[in-house]
């Protein structure tokens, strides 16, 4: 079964999280270290392994507020993101399936 991870720079009050977001890996760390990668080749200079997964997964933020999900389909992981963020203000930033 792959393996996606999402990476973000995302600073308390920031409304633009800069992110990358890898799927197809075979293992956990092999994602994660890929997502890093890509996230900081992006000009982000303080990204950090938001999830990994291996069905879909989501980040979700506010200005005050991050949240991660996963799940079975896009919708869960989307509804656990936004959930986990505190609902209210937080809006899915990036979600993606294997």
């Amino acid at each position: 079964m792959a393996v996606g991870a999402i990476a973000v720079d995302d600073e308390a009050g920031s409304t633009d999280a800069g992110y990358a977001l890898v799927t197809g890996y075979d293992s956990e760390s092999a994602a994660k270290a890929a997502a890093l990668k890509e996230c900081r080749a992006a000009g982000n200079t303080n990204c950090k392994v938001a999830v990994w997964f291996k069905t879909c997964g989501s980040y979700a933020a506010s200005s005050e507020h991050y949240g991660i999900g996963y799940g079975k389909t896009k919708q869960i992981a989307e509804s656990k993101a936004v959930e986990d963020c505190g609902g209210g203000s937080c809006k899915v930033v990036v979600s993606d399936c294997e």
